[in-house]
């Protein structure tokens, strides 16, 4: 599926327009079904976005939140993407929403990921909205090349769900939502900044392995067009 590149000046001006888009999806969504479901992820990239989002105008308390992926480590810590979406989207406006965290405070991180499965399985399918980034490395979600489980994340035959990922450069074991839950949501976004992004953007169209840049998953097979937001 073709991806779409969406180039704006600068990063305020990215987070307006990425707003306006993701407000008119999950209205869109509330007005047709009811409800609205939501895939957020981590870093410093969507800080900016989250606060525009959080203040827009539509029926929250028909929101439901989730993240496309998680390091395994409670919600207080300052490494949570938990955390990160607390302070920056769940608040104004969106502190409405319903908000469905993947860490859970489990025995070990592949128990953590059952019972994650368990709680987001509710939501339904497909997401409504997903907003993905893109490490230097071409990861996305906690699709890292080199990854513990990256063969059975990528496969689309794989259940929806969330399975577990260990990697060099992730630091703590992850949970992330596989591809297969990813790839058919129907506003498909990745969110992305600077030059030196934009590089791995180019390398990852190009012939290559997907396990190399895990990104070449989405941006090759994705069930839904792929809009990539961009600002230097």
């Amino acid at each position: 599926m073709a991806a779409t590149m969406h180039a704006f000046a600068n990063g305020a001006e990215l987070a307006r327009n990425l707003a306006d888009k993701v407000a008119a999806s999950l209205s869109a969504a509330i007005d047709a079904r009811g409800a609205a479901t939501f895939a957020v992820s981590g870093g410093s990239t969507p800080k900016l976005f989250f606060q525009e989002l959080s203040a827009r105008d539509l029926d929250w308390t028909k929101v439901t939140i989730t993240l496309v992926d998680e390091r395994f480590v409670a919600a207080n810590n300052p490494r949570s993407n938990h955390l990160l979406v607390a302070e920056n989207l769940l608040r104004n406006k969106a502190e409405a929403a319903n908000f469905l965290p993947l860490y859970q405070a489990a025995g070990s991180v592949e128990e953590a990921a059952r019972l994650a499965t368990s709680a987001t399985a509710r939501i339904g399918n497909p997401f409504d909205v997903a907003i993905l980034g893109m490490g230097g490395d071409g990861h996305t979600a906690s699709f890292f090349p080199r990854g513990s489980n990256l063969k059975v994340a990528l496969d689309p035959n794989t259940p929806r769900g969330i399975i577990t990922m260990e990697a060099e450069g992730a630091g703590e074991p992850r949970l992330t939502f596989t591809f297969s839950s990813l790839q058919d949501a129907k506003l498909l976004v990745l969110h992305i900044e600077g030059e030196s992004k934009k590089d791995v953007l180019t390398k990852a169209q190009s012939a290559g392995d997907e396990a190399e840049m895990p990104i070449r998953a989405i941006l090759r097979r994705a069930a839904s067009p792929v809009e990539i937001y961009w600002a230097p």
